[in-house]
C-alpha cells in the first residue's frame, strides 16, 4: 500500500489488535489514500508501543489525521464526510468543543460499537503534540517530517496553578453543602479529583495520564484514598469527602515539596477553619458525640 509505514513492528502491532479494532485500521489505511487534502494518518493513546499493554478490547482508538495546510481550515467542514470515507459504518460523530479541542471529531462507528477520535490537524502545527503517535501512512514523509520539528510535551500538574484555586474551589463547595445542592457539590468534588488531586498523585508517580483516567491501575494506593473523595447523595457524607479531599491534597503538596516549609496562606488559614465548622452550621454531632 503506497505511504504505508511499514516500520518496525506496525504490522505486528497491527496483527494484535482486538478484531473490530483491525478490522477499522485495515479499512481506514486502505480508505485514506483516495480522501483528498489527506498527508498521514496516525495512532496514539493505548497504541503506543509503551503503553501497549493498556490495549484491550473495550480500548477506543486516538487517531491524528494530517492535514494539507493549503486546504485547512476548509477540511474542518468535511470532517463528518471523511469520518465516513475512513468507514462506511460511521454512526454519528461531534465536535470536541466540551474539552476545548474543536479539531477533534468523537466518533461512534459499528456495529460492532467502536469508539474513535479523530483529530484533524494541519501539517503547519503537528509538532505540537502531547505525545508520539504511531505513524501509519503518509505521503512523502510529510507527518514524520512535521515531528520532526519538536518533541513531543505532556502537560504536567503545575502545582502553584493548582494552589491559587484549590482554597477558593473548597470554599465554594462547602456553600454548596451547606444550601443543600448536594448534586452540585458531588460535581464539585469530582472537579477536584480530576484537575487536582489525580493529576498531582500521577506526577508524583512519574505517570503521564489526564484526570482520573485509569487510576485504579496506575496508581492503585492513592485511587483506594481517593475513594474517600466520592460522597454520596447526602450533605454529611459531602461534608466528610470535602475535608478528605483536602487531607489528600495536603499531603500531595508536602509530597511535592511545598507547604510544610512553607507559612499557610491567609486564604487557606480562613477556608480550614470554614469548612471544619460546616459540620456543626449542619447541625451534625461533633467528633466523639
Amino acid at each position: 500500500m503506497p505511504g504505508w509505514n511499514h516500520g518496525p513492528g506496525v504490522e505486528e502491532r497491527l496483527s494484535r489488535l482486538p478484531e473490530r479494532h483491525r478490522a477499522f485500521l485495515e479499512g481506514a489505511l486502505a480508505a485514506v489514500p483516495g480522501v483528498d487534502g489527506i498527508a498521514g494518518l496516525a495512532a496514539g493513546g493505548t497504541f503506543i508501543p509503551d503503553r501497549s499493554d493498556e490495549f484491550d478490547e473495550i480500548s477506543d482508538l486516538d487517531l491524528v489525521v494530517a492535514v494539507e495546510p493549503a486546504v485547512w481550515p476548509g477540511i474542518l467542514d468535511r470532517r463528518r464526510a471523511i469520518a465516513r470515507q475512513l468507514c462506511p459504518s460511521f454512526l454519528a460523530g461531534f465536535t470536541a468543543e466540551h474539552v476545548g479541542e474543536r479539531r477533534l471529531l468523537v466518533c461512534l462507528y459499528g456495529p460492532p460499537l467502536l469508539h474513535v477520535d479523530l483529530k484533524f490537524v494541519s501539517l503547519d502545527d503537528a509538532h505540537e503534540r502531547i505525545e508520539d503517535p504511531v505513524i501509519l501512512w503518509e505521503v512523502d514523509g510529510r507527518l514524520s517530517a512535521a515531528f520532526a520539528r519538536a518533541e513531543a510535551r505532556y502537560p504536567s500538574a503545575d502545582p502553584a496553578w493548582i494552589e491559587e484555586r484549590f482554597w477558593i474551589w473548597a470554599h465554594y463547595l462547602a456553600d454548596k453543602i451547606e444550601r443543600g445542592e448536594i448534586l452540585e457539590a458531588l460535581d464539585g468534588l469530582g472537579v477536584l479529583r480530576a484537575l487536582v488531586l489525580a493529576p498531582l498523585a500521577f506526577r508524583r508517580a512519574g505517570v503521564q495520564a489526564t484526570g482520573v483516567r485509569r487510576i485504579e491501575s496506575r496508581v492503585p494506593g492513592f485511587a483506594t484514598a481517593l475513594g474517600r473523595t466520592v460522597g454520596d447523595v447526602d450533605a454529611a457524607a459531602c461534608a466528610t469527602a470535602l475535608e478528605a479531599a483536602i487531607e489528600l491534597y495536603t499531603e500531595l503538596r508536602e509530597a511535592g515539596g511545598q507547604g510544610s516549609e512553607v507559612e499557610m496562606s491567609e486564604v487557606e488559614r480562613e477556608v480550614r477553619a470554614y469548612v471544619a465548622g460546616l459540620p456543626a452550621r449542619l447541625g451534625l454531632p461533633g467528633p466523639g458525640s
